[in-house]
């Protein structure tokens, strides 16, 4: 686990305490030489011949690529994350929420500091782990719809596939693991090469099998039950600024000094993926996340132990506890978590407990 921002802080600080600051004195009763005269033979300088100077302070490491960019070198950069499978998406050459996810995926691997922005040293460890694209790595074939996609279309795709009975959730809008596992369902039914990805013969063989979904298909409707606030709170939660998550009443109570500010549902991870108990610390705050581990979005992602992290999930928002994450602890109500991002402060507690 990389230590948080606000840990490195602590350390910088006690360092300056450890290092102080001052000099040499003089004595009060010891008159300075005359200005004009020549030193005494015998003086010699107070400071040690073999003393070394001051080391100057290391540059600050360049910035490679960072969000916003839009280049070859940033397609590159995504096909070379492509071959390491920390990049799902197709290389389109601007630097947006995916890369940041997927640079952040693999500085966690690579036990580099995680930031989502690609330094000298990240680069550096891409390129020595990759081979150089090739053009087709580079500019794949066109799709219609596919990994990463968030849009009222893949709703459209959904809700189809749920007519042919390849789709057994709500439509959410967002293409992951889940629509590719339907989408290569369909496309082995279909006669077509299943790729899991929508291209044009795939679209168009879909909806010559399948009527337009009416809007209530598509944006099914949504039950938010009324949350009540636990009244027993884990004794770690009454001091100071935690989040307590308590898995007998699936909830996350943001506590600061023994005061509940707010409660909101949540669920956890499955039997195969679960959420880990214990006390932990905010370490890394990351407001579009999207994990490349599991080709889904993870936003306002306060990440607590290694991968997990407390995020809003649309899957929990449309299916309830129909499901489980894979060890994250997912919140359904966006506005709630969107919220508590902005409240939260890296090295806040997590306690995770039943």
């Amino acid at each position: 686990m990389h230590r948080s921002s606000v840990a490195v802080a602590a350390l910088a600080a006690a360092a300056l305490l450890l290092t102080g600051c001052g000099g040499q004195g003089t004595s009060d009763d010891a008159a300075p030489p005359p200005a004009d005269s020549a030193p005494e033979a015998d003086q010699v300088d107070d400071k040690p011949a073999d003393e070394e100077p001051e080391e100057e302070p290391e540059p600050a490491e360049e910035v490679v690529l960072d969000f916003g960019d839009e280049s070859d070198q940033v397609r590159e950069l995504q096909a070379r994350l492509a071959q390491l499978d920390h990049f799902a998406a197709d290389p389109t050459g601007f630097y947006g929420d995916v890369t940041v996810g997927a640079v952040a995926g693999f500085q966690e691997a690579q036990d580099l500091e995680v930031s989502g922005t690609v330094f000298e040293s990240t680069w550096s460890a891409i390129t020595e782990l990759s081979a150089v694209p090739s053009q087709q790595e580079l500019y794949p074939p066109q799709l219609v719809m596919g990994y990463g996609d968030n849009t009222d279309t893949v709703r459209e795709l959904q809700a189809r596939l749920i007519q042919l009975g390849h789709f057994d959730e709500k439509p959410t809008g967002y293409y992951g693991d889940v629509t590719s596992a339907a989408v290569r369902a369909f496309q082995q039914s279909a006669g077509i090469e299943a790729t899991g990805q929508v291209d044009e013969s795939t679209w168009s063989a879909l909806k010559e099998q399948t009527s337009e979904p009416a809007r209530d298909d598509m944006f099914p409707p949504i039950e938010v039950p009324e949350v009540e606030t636990p009244a027993n709170l884990d004794e770690r939660c009454m001091t100071g600024r935690a989040l307590c998550i308590s898995k007998t009443t699936n909830t996350l109570s943001w506590v600061i000094d023994g005061t509940v500010q707010t409660t909101m549902d949540v669920r956890f991870g499955t039997e195969e993926y679960p959420t880990r108990e214990g006390e932990f610390d905010v370490y890394w705050k990351s407001r579009n996340h999207h994990s490349t581990l599991y080709d889904s979005p993870m936003p306002y992602a306060l990440f607590f132990d290694g991968g997990q992290a407390v995020h809003y999930s649309e899957n929990f928002a449309a299916n309830g506890y129909n499901g489980g994450s894979y060890g994250c602890v997912n919140v359904r109500d966006e506005a709630a978590i969107a919220a508590l991002f902005d409240d939260v402060r890296e090295g806040d507690k997590v306690i995770v407990h039943w």
